[in-house]
């Protein structure tokens, strides 16, 4: 049985993609092409916040909703450190003069997170920024060359994964995992309920027959 409401993921991340898929939900992804530089904000967080609700209306402007209950949700992370934000490095020198920088301390990791509810020609929105500090090992020189080699760190938030080659190298999270791969699942379930959306109405379920 599949849920009758669609659900659209605006975003490239495999692993918002895979988060949602172990949680039981099936989302169509199409990805957003929102520029994600520099922003006018006073914050970090306000920043995801802003991004995510400009990948979630992007997407939202370019599908055909039709009949259907329609969900579209746009996520962006960042990583506040010394008060600075950090996204993807891009390339290999800022990805290992960011973990010169990480080495050794902690940051938090902001998700924000826009949810866009369209029932016919009505559309309800939610904005909300889950916050996950994040420990950071103290790494030698030849482990930061060998992660940055590897290319893991280039295109994911803050230059880091923690369910990936990364994970060694994170001593503790305070707060919830999920929001450190992309996607804070309580807190998405919490947007959603305010909407008015059952979260097991969107689970995904097998038939064994």
């Amino acid at each position: 049985m599949a849920s009758q409401i669609r659900l659209v993921l605006a975003s490239a991340s495999a692993a918002r993609v895979r988060t949602l898929h172990d949680a039981g939900l099936d989302p169509e992804v199409i990805v957003s092409g929102v520029d994600e530089g520099p922003h006018p904000v006073e914050s970090v967080p306000a920043l995801t916040a802003l991004l995510a609700r400009r990948k979630a209306e992007a997407v939202s402007a370019r599908i055909d909703h039709g009949p259907r209950t329609t969900v579209v949700i746009g996520c962006d992370s960042m990583l506040e450190l010394d008060g600075m934000g950090y996204g993807k490095p891009g390339t290999p020198a800022e990805a290992a003069r960011r973990w010169q920088r990480m080495s050794g301390r902690f940051g938090l990791l902001h998700t924000g997170h826009h949810v866009m509810l369209r029932q016919g020609e009505a559309i309800t929105t939610r904005t909300a920024v889950a916050s996950t500090l994040v420990h950071f090992a103290e790494l030698a020189d030849e482990e930061i060359e060998a992660y940055v080699a590897s290319a893991e760190p280039l295109h994911v938030a803050g230059g880091f994964t923690v369910d990936g080659l990364g994970g060694p190298f994170i001593t503790g999270i305070e707060g919830d995992h999920h929001n450190v791969v992309g996607l804070s699942l309580p807190l998405l379930r919490t947007i959603l309920t305010e909407l008015g959306i059952s979260w097991p109405s969107l689970w995904r379920i097998a038939s064994d027959g």
